[in-house]
């Protein structure tokens, strides 16, 4: 077998084996521990929906095994945060002094020239991916970070 390792965004609450097979209806197996403390899990990008109360997947992981792949999404370092700018999501420092300030990723694409530069190459220009930041004055600038802000470990994924 081949080592993988993983990134997904997940909502999940405490809850022991017992209460997660009453949760989902089910009576618990005879060669299971209902104490056995864990996790409800909801995979928010997953295959789709198996329980009424929830629009993603739903299962149960172990505490200890749930404590060793999740960590809680505020304070997260950077390279969490650069997966989910990845996945579409838009992020942000806490220690960010500007109110209002996040990160996003804007996808390699196509765009119409408007430089005399670009004009040059053709009618559209093929642009590479790049991590835009929205600033205090509400306007957009092409963003790389400091070496400070990929060491840190206060990045945050912004509710849409």
């Amino acid at each position: 077998m081949k080592n993988y390792i993983g990134v997904k965004e997940i909502k999940a609450r405490p809850m022991n084996r017992l209460d997660y097979n009453g949760y989902r209806g089910w009576e618990l197996p005879s060669d299971e521990n209902g104490e056995d403390e864990g996790y409800l899990v909801e995979y928010i990008n997953g295959s789709g929906k198996n329980h009424q109360n929830h629009d993603g997947y739903v299962s149960w992981s172990p505490k200890n095994v749930f404590e060793e792949a999740y960590r809680e999404t505020d304070g997260l370092p950077f390279g969490f945060a650069i997966e989910a700018l990845k996945k579409g999501r838009k992020v942000t420092r806490l220690g960010w002094n500007g109110n209002g300030m996040f990160l996003y990723y804007v996808p390699a694409a196509r765009y119409k020239s408007v430089t005399d530069v670009a004009i040059s190459i053709g009618e559209t220009v093929q642009y590479r991916g790049y991590l835009a930041l929205k600033t205090v004055q509400g306007d957009i600038a092409m963003w790389s970070p400091s070496g400070s802000d990929a060491l840190a470990d206060d990045w945050v994924i912004l509710e849409d």
